[in-house]
């Protein structure tokens, strides 16, 4: 029976680290390399790899892999992982009131794109409620108020818990998350923002751009940190706009990108595609 897996490794760069790592594979468990990518940052003198692979080998199993690949590991002091091909991850989505990366998110789990055992949606609103039983999503209300937001996020945490959620995926949540909950979840929790040039912050972002004449919008993707809106950046994209875009057209267009934004990045993720260091990511392709 055919097993397929994928290996990511971060640790400081040195000569011999791919044949090492190729040479264990293939003589340990006669692996067939569907795809491999590597990077090297040269200022700070790291290595960063991923590979995924398929084997037959009958002891292959992640347990024994672990115990095998740790003195290779310990050698070149790796940071690394395995991530069985047939173990979905359980995510969680979190929405407020806009609901267009909520849509876009299903529509895509719905038609096979994302890998994933879609679990839950948690909301502070009801109007994420009919999307989520359309396609038959378990909707979970908690509203947010100052006097409650400890109890509130002391709930979400259990029902995370509950189902053993993998990663959270904030779309559109319009709720500052406890320092205690990012902990709980780290470079496991996807948001998605706005971020125009010129930027541009307060609640109604896109009037404000609107009103300056912005030629260009922007959104990014990135993992929560407790820093809010600063953690490492998976995806960004920008659109060009002009005199002749009112302010619907705006909005409608920053909305795309944020759609397009978050979708890659819950994708990437999903794949295991994404390796974090110094408050920034390498994409693998």
């Amino acid at each position: 029976m055919t097993k397929t897996a994928t290996l990511l490794i971060d640790c400081p760069d040195r000569k011999g680290l791919v044949a090492a790592i190729i040479n264990f594979l293939v003589q340990q468990y006669d692996v067939n390399i569907l795809n491999a990518d590597q990077h090297q940052d040269a200022e700070l003198g790291l290595f960063f790899m991923r590979v995924e692979f398929a084997t037959e080998a009958a002891g292959f199993e992640e347990l024994s892999f672990r115990t095998a690949f740790q003195p290779l590991a310990r050698q070149f002091q790796m940071n690394w992982r395995i991530e069985l091909a047939d173990a979905p991850q359980n995510v969680c989505l979190f929405v407020s009131q806009y609901l267009h990366c909520l849509a876009d998110l299903l529509h895509r789990h719905q038609t096979g794109e994302f890998r994933c055992n879609l679990a839950l949606i948690v909301s502070n609103h009801e109007s994420a409620r009919a999307l989520a039983e359309f396609h038959h999503v378990p909707f979970h209300y908690l509203p947010v108020q100052q006097a409650n937001k400890a109890q509130v996020e002391a709930q979400q945490l259990a029902l995370l818990d509950e189902h053993k959620i993998d990663l959270v995926v904030l779309a559109r949540y319009m709720q500052i998350l406890s320092p205690e909950f990012v902990d709980a979840y780290p470079r496991r929790i996807i948001n998605v923002h706005h971020s125009f040039l010129p930027a541009f912050t307060g609640a109604k972002p896109y009037h404000a751009a609107f009103a300056r004449g912005v030629k260009l919008i922007g959104a990014t993707s990135h993992y929560v940190t407790a820093e809010l809106d600063e953690g490492p950046i998976i995806e960004q994209d920008v659109a060009r706009v002009s005199q002749n875009d009112q302010l619907p057209s705006l909005i409608q267009k920053g909305r795309d990108l944020e759609r397009m934004v978050l979708s890659r990045a819950v994708q990437w993720h999903l794949d295991h595609r994404i390796l974090s260091y110094a408050n920034k990511t390498v994409i693998f392709a």
